[in-house]
């Protein structure tokens, strides 16, 4: 996935910054006499999102003279905590609201899934839900046991605070504690690197970023749920059991800047960056 203006800092956290100008803290936007916005925008959560989010600011940025915006990630948690606190102008959420939550605004631009993903050379074609979650709790540990190859499984988790993990372990009826991984990550890009970097690996990430990076020749392959293929199409007709809304939070009804970036996101005038890094539309 194409992620210019990328700034990779650390294990855990991307940002991005959709800007010629540093990061920093939310600023007010104004609108001057001529209707033009001028201001800068933060925005800060879900890895999933943000990369969305990132290309849609540019093209608001090229319609809205004088406005920046600044797209960092860092989990779906750092973007309600940053939005609750008011430390941020939108948050970034890839899931829906809990009821705790329900103080907050929320905006869905778009819908996505999440499956598990083997390594290309990886000769099992799908597992059933036992199998990956005695995967994922240690109980097997050798891909012979499940029709594979003579090798030991390194099993990819999250991190705490991704809104993915959270996905994964209400749908297997997991708690956290009971997974046994061997590598820990944080954004979508980097469960994806390491599944495509080792033969042995299971991940779970995004379908759209999965799809997206499978499409650009990268050495993944995305394994069926409950026996529904992981697909974008399965996401948008409702069968594939794992999905969710990909939403912007504020703390407050949006106002001025933020409002007219929400819309825009909303809008059918950014359908084709939706698709494009294989999200589903929301229809409206």
């Amino acid at each position: 996935m194409k992620q210019s203006r990328f700034l990779v800092t650390g294990m855990l956290a991307l940002t991005a910054c959709v800007s010629l100008q540093g990061c920093s803290t939310p600023n007010n936007a104004v609108i001057n006499n001529t209707n033009n916005y001028q201001g800068k925008l933060v925005l800060t959560g879900s890895s999933t999102v943000a990369p969305l989010v990132a290309e849609i600011a540019k093209r608001f940025e090229t319609e809205h003279s004088g406005v920046r915006v600044d797209v960092q990630s860092g989990g779906s948690s750092r973007g309600i905590t940053d939005a609750r606190q008011g430390t941020v102008d939108i948050g970034m959420v890839s899931r829906a609201l809990k009821s705790e939550e329900k103080d907050l605004k929320a905006f869905s631009i778009a819908r996505d899934g999440v499956t598990v993903i083997l390594n290309k050379d990886n000769p099992v074609k799908s597992l059933t839900d036992k199998q990956i979650v005695d995967i994922y709790t240690g109980k097997i540990t050798n891909w012979r046991s499940v029709g594979g190859k003579d090798e030991t499984i390194t099993v990819v988790n999250k991190a705490e605070g991704r809104s993915t993990l959270e996905l994964f372990t209400d749908y297997f009826k997991l708690k956290n504690t009971d997974i046994k991984p061997q590598v820990v990550i944080g954004e979508n890009q980097q469960g994806i690197k390491t599944v495509a970097g080792n033969a042995n690996a299971i991940g779970y990430v995004s379908i759209g970023s999965a799809e997206h990076g499978a499409e650009d020749g990268v050495a993944i392959k995305l394994l069926p749920v409950n026996g529904i293929a992981a697909t974008t199409a399965n996401v948008q007709n409702g069968t594939f059991p794992i999905s969710r809304p990909l939403n912007l939070v504020t703390k407050t009804q949006p106002q001025g800047l933020a409002k007219e970036f929400i819309d825009f996101a909303e809008s059918q005038q950014v359908s084709d960056i939706v698709k494009k890094q294989n999200f589903v539309l929301v229809s409206k």
